[in-house]
């Protein structure tokens, strides 16, 4: 039985999503390749960050995982260059650091996940099919006051200005805009928004509060409960 006939059910009702690897380490780059291709997805490969540019260029694909430490221009610096072109493809990080103020970095370059090495291929393609899960979201467009946001694209919008909003971002815009006048706290927030992966790490979520508040503008639209967490208030 080839790999790609035993790709698990749930990619092979879909048509092979693409994966771009990149990663200047060439063994773990064809480590990569091989084993999400035996997942049943169409994978590219890049080596550095500038043959990843290209390569998004030449074809968008349905997932980017992109390793941190590269020469020249890095995975940040990658992400951060994707992001500014409206790309929002997922993006999974791959990285030996595991500080707090790595993750973090990393979720401000516009990442929307984070995977430390050495990781099993199991969690990998765990995190993949969760990534991609997220891209294919219903159409739905949520509305509060002067703002509007479409889920499926995240492209929101504030009085008819574009909110350039990053993946992260936009998640946690529909989280309290799907309940308008409702505290969302922050438990609920790490839980809903970052699947729980960052109790350890709550003011993430003031974080990207204070984002939200400066993309949105004036008036302000997010109120802080003290104590609490945060409410959509005009």
């Amino acid at each position: 039985m080839s790999a790609r006939t035993a790709a698990p059910a749930s990619l092979s009702r879909m048509s092979q999503p693409s994966v771009l690897v990149v990663d200047d380490d060439a063994p773990v780059r064809r480590m990569l390749e091989r084993t999400l291709a035996a997942e049943g997805y169409d994978v590219r490969a890049a080596a550095d960050g500038g043959a990843a540019l290209a390569a998004v260029e030449q074809s968008v694909p349905d997932a980017v995982v992109l390793d941190v430490s590269m020469p020249g221009m890095d995975g940040l610096a990658v992400a951060r260059r994707l992001r500014g072109k409206g790309l929002a493809t997922p993006i999974l990080l791959l990285t030996a650091r595991d500080a707090i103020d790595d993750r973090v970095a990393g979720l401000d370059a516009g990442a929307d996940d984070y995977l430390v090495k050495p990781f099993a291929a199991e969690e990998l393609s765990a995190r993949l099919r969760a990534l991609l899960r997220r891209g294919r979201a219903v159409p739905e467009l949520l509305a509060f006051a002067d703002v509007t946001l479409d889920v499926a694209t995240s492209r929101g919008e504030r009085a008819g200005r574009d909110l350039e909003l990053t993946p992260r971002e936009a998640e946690l815009l529909a989280l309290l805009l799907r309940d308008p006048r409702a505290v969302v706290s922050r438990e609920q927030a790490l839980e809903e928004v970052w699947g729980g992966e960052w109790e350890a790490q709550p003011n993430v979520v003031d974080r990207y509060v204070a984002y939200l508040r400066k993309k949105l503008g004036d008036p302000p639209l997010i109120r802080t409960i003290r104590g609490v967490g945060f409410v959509l208030d005009a």
